[in-house]
């Protein structure tokens, strides 16, 4: 397993520089390789399945971990924590767990675990010496590295195979493409049981040998703390943060001034938000784009080719492709399906291979179900969700365009927009706005900002307020949990 190969390598000649700082302590090379040889022997002396469950706050315990089960050559699960106790009990059932690397706090919270489950503490865990150093058990670049479980927004989560070679891939891509290096410093919030936090902000650092900051939770004053004592090359967060970051009363445009890679992803950055922050702090925020079933990173927009709305041009090694209802390969900035292929694409959902085989057209393309255009020059736009397009009187609508208007008004904090069944029009679009704290607003206001920034047949039905709009723990807005 190269990449396991490489991190290890790393981490012996870098054994006594800090690898990673997180809430509780700092870790250099040798801890990381020492903790990781002990709880390997941990876990093989109480598991005996071929995959090792991983429910860890965003720390450097995580890597740990990892470390530990891809050294017994076990398929490593991160656990979503902040799931319901329902579905953390369908994901032990469906990747057969039979043990858990976890800490107190975390089981305290999601609830004890089904008695089968052996759970492992590391906050209980006694790392006394260095065991003898041990070989990885051979695995070849096919094995699947990480059974990583999406989030669930259309259904039952589902185990998304990662192999060895799929991780080693997007790690030397996203180097690559970035330019990282040993004097990089990243700071990290996303969870690590997410494939961002797992690849970009974990797997990434380890192999080249950068600095890796972690903070479990998010809060300005936090990150802003963090930004200011280690002054930080990279920040990858989620649109909901930078809000957060730009109305922070202390923030200043120094505070920001050490970023080569300011980068938004898991959702469309909205314009308001992208503005706001660069009219405060002179900082341009680039988004990116990829899929847990990418492992994830595919496209990535560098600061010296910022284009609004652009996610960037692909990687290296990735080919995209926009394909219409009709399976034509469309041609430049016309609209249809964005479909990728290249050696980070997974192997497949965990025991559901009729599922897989849909998801792949004849040419091997991943199906994402995400709209988008590619412009002349390569770069990717996208536009909207296949499942969440809304027909209007015949016309196809994306959510995204409302919402982009609605997310204008000063009162809004962010919206969220879907489809409700109408018998003259199909559908007919119904609003959900969470407002900015202390804000009020009435329906004729929102009736007149919509009738200036979009035509009359896409202004929405019905205005609905609410405290908070459903998310997933990385952001994206579970539209599915919102009725008409």
């Amino acid at each position: 397993m190269q990449l396991l190969r490489q991190i290890l390598r790393r981490q012996v000649r870098s054994a006594f520089q800090v690898a990673v700082i997180d809430d509780q302590r700092t870790w250099r090379g040798i801890d990381l390789l020492g903790g990781a040889l002990h709880l390997a022997r941990h876990i093989e002396s109480g598991s005996s399945a071929e995959r090792i469950g991983v429910m860890l706050p965003t720390s450097g315990m995580f890597p740990v971990a990892l470390l530990a089960g891809w050294l017994l050559g076990r398929t490593v699960v991160p656990l979503n924590y902040l799931l319901s106790s329902d579905e953390i009990a369908f994901i032990l059932d469906d990747a057969d767990l039979d043990a858990v690397v976890t800490v107190g706090p975390l089981v305290k919270m999601v609830g004890e675990l089904p008695t089968r489950v052996r759970q492992i503490r590391l906050d209980e865990l006694a790392f006394r010496g260095l065991p003898p150093l041990r070989l990885p058990r051979r695995r070849n670049e096919d094995f699947v590295a990480v059974l990583l479980y999406t989030s669930g927004t259309s259904g039952r989560p589902k185990g998304v195979m990662l192999t060895a070679a799929n991780l080693a891939a997007n790690v030397s891509q996203c180097v690559e493409w970035a330019g990282f290096g040993r004097s990089d410093v990243m700071l990290g919030v996303l969870p690590q049981f997410h494939s961002f936090g797992l690849t970009v902000l974990t797997l990434l650092p380890l192999a080249v040998g950068c600095k890796a900051v972690y903070t479990a939770r998010f809060s300005p004053a936090r990150i802003l703390d963090l930004l200011r004592t280690h002054r930080p090359t990279a920040f990858i967060a989620i649109p909901s943060m930078y809000h957060a970051l730009r109305n922070a009363k202390s923030a200043k445009a120094e505070d920001f001034a050490s970023l080569r890679y300011v980068v938004s992803g898991a959702e469309p950055l909205p314009d308001a938000v992208a503005a706001a922050f660069r009219e405060r702090f002179g900082v341009t925020i680039n988004e990116g784009y990829g899929l847990t079933e990418t492992a994830p990173v595919t496209n990535w927009c560098r600061p010296q080719e910022h284009r609004p709305h652009s996610v960037g041009p692909a990687l290296p090694r990735i080919n995209i492709r926009i394909v219409g209802p009709d399976g034509r390969r469309m041609g430049p900035d016309e609209e249809g399906e964005v479909r990728i292929h290249g050696p980070n694409v997974m192997r497949g959902y965990h025991g559901l291979p009729e599922l897989t085989a849909s998801e792949f057209d004849a040419d091997g393309y991943f199906c994402t179900g995400d709209i988008g255009r590619l412009d002349r020059d390569g770069h990717l736009f996208i536009t909207g969700r296949l499942k969440e397009m809304l027909i209007i009187a015949g016309e196809n609508v994306f959510p995204r365009e409302i919402e982009e208007a609605l997310n204008e008004h000063p009162a809004v904090r962010d919206s969220a927009v879907i489809g409700k069944p109408d018998p003259g029009r199909g559908e007919v679009p119904i609003a959900f706005l969470e407002l900015e704290d202390g804000s009020t607003v009435d329906e004729s206001s929102l009736r007149a900002h919509c009738r200036e920034r979009l035509p009359q047949w896409k202004i929405p039905r019905e205005f609905k307020i609410v405290e908070k709009l459903p998310r997933t723990p990385t952001g994206k807005i579970l539209r599915r949990e919102l009725k008409p």
